[in-house]
């Protein structure tokens, strides 16, 4: 019975020896602060996303790409990976529509966020026209790169 007590004791303490030893809990990250993007940077981003908008239903993929980032990396998703997917609705859809509404620009941790919702349909033969996308408020971020701003992902 003895044994058996200690055995109790003894495995507790080890235990509290090896959270002792491990790594100190992190503290959590902290919140990011959103600020509205200045009217200028707004502006300029409407642009890109009105350009790429009428590219994409031009059925251009090089104009709708050459907005997007070489090193894009967005949920698993690579430059390559978009134009993929552009290439393969242009050829399943007839015609492609876009609505896509700009709702925020912001700057955060020095990074430009813009926030859009949409919708893209496509027509089908024999089937007609039928939502392919649709989204609300998603975030995408963008930086310049030389003279112009290009979607870039979060970069995971």
């Amino acid at each position: 019975m003895y044994r058996l007590g200690r055995a109790l004791v003894v495995v507790p303490l080890g235990l509290l020896c090896l959270a002792a030893a491990a790594d100190p809990p992190k503290p959590p990250a902290p919140a990011l602060v959103a600020v509205p993007a200045a009217p200028a940077v707004t502006a300029e981003v409407a642009r890109l996303v009105e350009t790429a908008r009428q590219r994409f239903e031009a059925r251009d993929a090089a104009g709708v790409l050459a907005h997007v980032s070489e090193q894009y990396r967005s949920a698993g998703f690579t430059k390559a990976a978009v134009r993929q997917q552009i290439l393969a609705m242009f050829g399943l859809y007839q015609e492609l529509r876009a609505r896509v509404r700009l709702d925020a620009v912001e700057v955060v941790d020095g990074a430009t966020w813009l926030y859009t919702t949409g919708e893209v349909s496509g027509r089908l033969p024999l089937m007609g026209w039928m939502t392919v996308l649709a989204w609300q408020r998603e975030p995408e971020v963008v930086r310049r790169e030389g003279a112009d701003l290009r979607l870039f992902g979060f970069q995971d």
